[in-house]
């Protein structure tokens, strides 16, 4: 253990579990502490400051401490800080009810509240289970989801998803979905061959729903691009095929927009790419902007119909989180929705994307370690080859070597991503990408 950590790394190991975390790496490796942020950056109790390119878990919009959400924040915690959701209603999350469906594709027009994503997926799964028990079909109980997926950590989330390193310890409490095979964009494939491939994928879930339909309730997916999987990023013809097949053999098609939505993919809803209205769409994340637990279910009047009756007939939806529909974070979002509208923030997210896009292939394209390249709107990959260090947790050493250099990436197994906060200038685009060169080609010794 290093012995020279402050008062608050000491007190931090003394008790905290961090997530997703090794805890004998902190023994190399202590956390920082961060006591400010200021935009881009976070500052740690030394007064270093680090550029925060994956927006604090892809949550942070608009930069730390935004001047207009502190604002409002303060106005609401002095009005209203909570209130049960069960029994009483106000003000911010009515107006935010009716903010969104002026942004949320067509027919999406009821709301359920959750506090962060994974429940709210949970909440989807089994909104859509209980809809077609309630409406003559109790024989679909099944899931389809697609191969290396992510939806959260919950038992049930983990059912639909398909990373390993999440799901394989608990396999035996879970429900496990039907997984599919997905087109994924590769720049190594030929414009036929991805065709093809784009083929393959749509007939195979074509054939698995023709044959299974009547015990499928619903197809979840990860609108275009698959974060935790390593910024996979696929087929906009795959996923409107998938809405097409869905509709026509009464599945329900659930869009997982808690990282892609509030236009992170250069649309305000990933989904859009596809040109397509899924039957229920979950949003958390830049929701807030990363400033407030805070989720939302949305789904379509019919959706809603199958659950308003009489109480005695059971058709209640027994599902509730204490914080549902808190006013802080319904406040908050309701000015990450006028940030949006005012700022032109899709036009700046297209802007900065396509900037990104030409600097990463400027720098990295043709790189001996380098596999593939991939980006959408203000995301952006480098996938590095296989066993470049065989027995070195490659991404771990590139993380405290960027670290070092002021800049925090968090890589995904062989993938060094970069979702930077939309605030982000083209300067810091390019320190960004340098810092990431500089600390790949040092721990390689090129």
């Amino acid at each position: 253990m290093i012995n020279n950590l402050s008062e608050l790394q000491k007190k931090d190991l003394k008790y905290v579990f961090h997530p997703c975390t090794q805890m004998k790496d902190f023994e190399e490796n202590p956390p920082l502490v961060i006591k400010k942020g200021d935009g881009l950056y976070l500052i740690d109790e030394n007064g270093n400051r680090y550029m925060d390119c994956i927006s604090s878990w892809w949550v942070n919009l608009f930069g730390h401490c935004n001047e207009r959400i502190n604002k409002v924040i303060t106005e609401q915690v002095n009005t209203l800080e909570h209130v049960i959701f069960a029994n009483f209603a106000h003000e911010p999350a009515a107006e935010l009810c009716e903010e969104l469906t002026k942004v949320l594709p067509n027919g999406l027009n009821k709301f359920l509240f959750s506090d962060n994503g994974s429940s709210c997926i949970e909440m989807a799964l089994k909104l859509s289970f209980q809809y077609h028990l309630q409406t003559g079909n109790p024989q679909k109980t099944k899931f389809i989801s697609l191969e290396n997926a992510y939806h959260g950590e919950t038992i049930g989330a983990l059912g639909v998803g398909d990373v390993d390193i999440f799901t394989e310890t608990y396999r035996p409490l879970i429900k496990e979905g039907i997984k599919v095979r997905v087109p994924y964009i590769n720049t190594e494939l030929s414009n036929d061959e991805f065709r093809r491939l784009e083929d393959e994928c749509i007939k195979e879930l074509k054939d698995l729903i023709v044959k299974k339909h009547n015990e499928i309730a619903c197809m979840i997916v990860e609108p275009m691009v698959q974060g935790a999987a390593g910024i996979k990023i696929y087929s906009a013809r795959f996923l409107k095929a998938a809405r097409e097949l869905t509709k026509k053999y009464n599945i329900h098609l659930i869009d997982d927009e808690i990282a892609m939505g509030f236009g992170r993919t250069g649309k305000m809803f990933a989904c859009e790419h596809a040109e397509i209205e899924p039957d229920m769409i979950c949003i958390a994340k830049g929701l807030s902007s990363g400033y407030y637990p805070i989720a939302i279910l949305c789904i379509t009047t019919d959706i809603f119909n199958a659950f308003y009756a009489d109480y005695k007939e059971g058709k209640s939806f027994l599902h509730s989180h204490t914080y549902s529909g808190n006013p802080l974070g319904c406040r908050i979002a309701l000015e990450v929705l006028k940030i949006f509208r005012k700022e032109n923030i899709l036009k700046t997210v297209n802007e900065k994307g396509a900037y990104l896009k030409q600097k990463m292939n400027d720098i990295f394209k043709d790189k001996p370690y380098v596999k593939d390249i991939r980006n959408i709107g203000l995301i952006g990959a480098i996938e590095l080859k296989d066993n470049l260090l065989p027995n070195i947790r490659v991404g771990k050493e590139i993380y405290n070597l960027a670290l070092k250099k002021g800049v925090f990436v968090r890589p995904i197994g062989n993938s060094i991503y970069f979702m930077p906060p939309y605030i982000i200038t083209y300067e810091e685009i390019n320190k960004m990408l340098q810092v990431c060169k500089e600390s790949i080609e040092e721990l390689l010794k090129i």
